[in-house]
């Protein structure tokens, strides 16, 4: 038993002040996220040098708001860590999540080191307080806030004994913790200590009142709840989680009766193998930057820390809470998107790691629904969150199959049920989507449309006829059509800035067969006020993906009138390299004055857009490692890639500077996931995830389409000379058609397309220019009821570039 333990009275009694302030989590700023390899189910993250989040037993459970230090001396002298603002963060090892931080003040420094236990659902801290002066009374007392079970509601905490050690121990429904500390000797080292409700009781607050720790009590809650215990100058703790706070404290105990060294190199060793591994299976990078091969190793780390353990190859968006530090919520992006899910899954199968990869496709067949589409986004186990639904969501998952079935990887994963089933949700209900991929506007988007052909090119390769015919068929009619229904010419912007034309973000559904649907207003969310633009005014950068896929070459004058307009309107050149904006008037970011987001805002830079940005260069025959170098200049110093950054003038105050992290997510795992993917490409000469299927048929062009594709729900008005007509119906029939005044009438049946659909190809080829097709149908019970008319017209969807008549196999763009 330590002098520490021997010298300081038993707490005693209930704090006061409960419940406490309103709970809020900290701040999204994260200098490293981590978790061990073993079976450990515990992540933990660093901000401002000391711990905060840690998720426990599953990656989308938040456990603790943060666990830090305060120094303090008899002479009133008192500092909290955090607050010094003062440190150097290094991994202990390339790329590792082994932390040493070494916090400096001119009367001590303070160093730490963390690592989880690779065995136990723990996290140990090495702690070395070293003084400036002989003889400065220091003392060293840690703090720490439980909000078990994802909320600081409803916590109770209490200084407790276990089997005669000191631990701090917290219990809020299923959730506990404890806090266990020993000295160098591995003897019982946690000395005065007290619970207290945050706000009122706890033990900042008693530093903040008297300059010492005054207050000894024994229990604090239910409420918004912390603990505070002092600690000798050498001390090694552990945080352990259970299902009570004594099995809490076996565990940390456990854990701290072993030297951390032996902790520490266990993790070291792990994850160099997990490196060493996937390392051998990637593009070499020799010839890269060491810092973005650092970068790389962090990244890939980064991403493979945030896949959980009870559901293998589930990932959230970000271990972080945006603008966590004004808010309580848990939801957020402690969730599973199916885009940002196949993004990161993507980048860790470009950095080697097959079976992350293989584990991801299974947990996604596991929790496709019945229908054929992915949930907006879900918890680990499947059940949904948010209800809209993105057509690219549902297209991703074809596309990341594909990948490992082209590197000859699926290990006997059986898929094509599923992308039968994803195929025939995006056919029955494409091309347009009910929300973007940034969750927000309905109709036809370029990201979206690009991704969906992409997958249906793709998914073709894994399916038998006639479903195989049928996705190719109709990926060529959605790629012929994207100029039609998403190029406007002779705007005000176009004339403004002297481009041909250039892509709209979003084009309303009624684009089909309304040609200037393009006028009606976009609403923009996020903002106050009226803040919606026409839609022939609102661009984003979504049409890069076009190229990215191979549906459009990168000198195609649409894109380069795009690309003009992204630059004038959407970029920002900040001191460590440029980023750009969604779209115009976007709301979804902090106020002018650096005040965080609360439902509206103004949009930032991503840096997942500069890699984006950098995979077009490469398209275009040009380097994209300054986009690489600008993505590892905006890291923290840990290697965190942010959501976001700042890009108006300093605000010190809020912490805010250009180039740098706002209070967004960070890290946010598909902006590492981008870097990786950017880096892989680079060093391959090609885009990684472009399909070969879709390089094979299209090349940067479309082909012309065999097939015009008319839909009950995607009904078109015209169509080319030379086509067939394919009218596509939810259910078997019979197509009653005829020419101009209802001519040369004929009865076609449908046929089961394989998809989930039934089509009826009607003989248009043969007619002239100005003819009109009129149909109508009947199914096995009745008439459909009505009339339809289509008019044969020149066809004006394929851009100024040369088109081809058939699909041509191998070859690039300017790579």
């Amino acid at each position: 038993m330590s002098d520490l333990l021997q010298n300081s009275p038993a707490p005693q009694g209930h704090a006061f002040g409960g419940p406490g302030i309103r709970p809020t989590w900290t701040s999204s700023a994260k200098d490293i996220v981590g978790c061990a390899l073993g079976p450990a189910r515990l992540w933990f993250t660093l901000g401002f040098g000391i711990v905060n989040e840690v998720y426990y037993p599953r990656v989308d459970i938040p456990q603790i708001r943060d666990l830090g230090f305060i120094v303090a001396a008899p002479d009133g002298f008192w500092v909290e860590i955090k607050r010094n603002a003062n440190y150097m963060l290094r991994l202990l090892a390339p790329g590792v999540p082994a932390v040493e931080i070494v916090h400096r003040h001119p009367r001590f420094s303070l160093q730490l080191r963390v690592s989880p236990d690779p065995r136990r659902d723990v996290l140990c801290l090495e702690c070395r307080l070293d003084r400036a002066a002989a003889g400065d009374e220091l003392q060293l007392y840690m703090l720490v806030a439980p909000h078990l079970g994802a909320t600081g509601f409803d916590n109770t905490a209490r200084v407790e004994v276990h089997h005669g050690r000191r631990v701090l121990a917290a219990e809020q429904g299923p959730f506990a913790m404890a806090v266990a500390a020993v000295d160098e000797h591995q003897a019982d080292a946690m000395g005065a200590a007290s619970a207290g409700y945050v706000g009122a009781s706890d033990g900042w607050q008693d530093f903040a009142q008297h300059g010492r720790l005054t207050w000894q009590f024994a229990e604090a809650g239910p409420g918004n709840v912390a603990l505070i215990g002092q600690l000798p100058h050498r001390s090694v703790l552990a945080l352990g989680f259970s299902s009570s706070t004594e099995s809490a404290a076996t565990l940390a105990i456990s854990s701290v009766l072993q030297p951390f060294d032996q902790i520490m190199q266990h993790q070291i060793a792990d994850w160099e193998e997990w490196l060493a591994q996937a390392g051998d299976r990637a593009a070499p990078t020799l010839d890269l930057p060491e810092p973005i091969r650092h970068q790389a190793a962090v990244s890939a780390v980064v991403l493979r820390a945030h896949l959980d353990k009870t559901y293998p190859g589930a990932m959230v968006a970000s271990l972080s809470v945006p603008w966590g530090d004004h808010g309580d919520e848990r939801g957020g992006y402690h969730l599973v998107w199916p885009r940002d899910l196949v993004q990161c899954a993507s980048a860790l199968l470009a950095f080697g790691a097959e079976q992350e990869a293989r584990d991801t496709l299974r947990y996604l067949i596991a929790t496709q629904t019945e229908d054929g589409h992915w949930h907006q986004n879900q918890w680990l186990g499947g059940t949904p969150y948010w209800q809209g639904l993105q057509l690219d969501e549902t297209a991703s998952p074809v596309l990341l199959a594909e990948m490992l079935e082209d590197r000859d990887a699926l290990r006997g994963i059986a898929v094509e049920r599923m992308v039968r089933r994803a195929l025939g949700y995006i056919a029955r209900n494409g091309p347009s989507t009910g929300q973007d991929r940034w969750e927000e506007n309905e109709g036809i988007n370029a990201y979206t449309l690009a991704t969906a052909i992409a997958a249906l090119v793709a998914g073709a390769d894994l399916l038998p006829p006639p479903a195989a015919d049928w996705a190719l068929e109709l990926a060529d009619f959605w790629n012929a059509n994207i100029e039609n229904w998403l190029v406007v010419t002779d705007s005000d912007l176009a004339r403004r800035y002297a481009v041909p034309g250039y892509y709209v973000r979003v084009a309303p559904p009624e684009i089909l067969c309304q040609a200037n649907a393009t006028h009606a207003i976009v609403p923009i969310r996020n903002r106050i006020g009226p803040s919606g633009l026409r839609g022939d005014e609102q661009i984003g950068t979504e049409f890069l993906h076009m190229v990215r896929y191979g549906l459009r070459r990168s000198d195609n004058p649409f894109i380069l009138g795009s690309l003009t307009l992204a630059d004038a309107l959407l970029r920002t050149d900040t001191p460590n390299g440029p980023v750009w904006h969604r779209y115009r008037n976007d709301g979804y970011g902090e106020h002018a004055d650096g005040s965080p987001y609360d439902g509206t805002g103004i949009g930032r830079g991503w840096p997942l857009l500069t890699g984006e940005r950098g995979h077009y260069e490469l398209c275009a025959g040009r380097d994209p490692l300054p986009y690489l170098e600008a993505m590892a200049a905006m890291a923290s110093p840990g290697g965190m890639l942010p959501e976001q950054v700042w890009d108006a003038d300093p605000i010190p105050q809020r912490r805010l500077y250009p180039g740098c992290a706002t209070g967004s997510a960070m890290p946010l795992a598909w902006a590492h996931a981008e870097f990786v993917k950017l880096l892989v490409s680079r060093q391959i000469g090609h885009p990684f995830a472009r399909p070969r299927a879709i390089w094979r048929r299209y090349r940067g062009r479309p082909i012309v389409a065999r097939h015009a594709f008319w839909w009950p729900h995607a009904p078109i008005a015209a169509m080319p000379p030379g086509s067939l007509l394919a009218v596509a119906l939810p259910e078997p029939g019979v197509v009653h058609w005829g020419r101009d005044e209802w001519q040369d009438i004929t009865d076609v049946p449908t046929a089961d397309s394989g998809l989930g659909f039934h089509v009826a190809v009607l003989d248009t080829k043969v007619l002239p220019l100005g003819s009109r097709i009129r149909f109508t149908w009947r199914n096995a019970h009745d008439w459909a009821g009505r009339n339809v008319t289509i008019a044969v017209v020149a066809d004006t969807a394929l851009p100024t570039d040369r088109p081809r008549d058939q699909p041509v196999r191998g070859g690039g763009d300017s790579n």
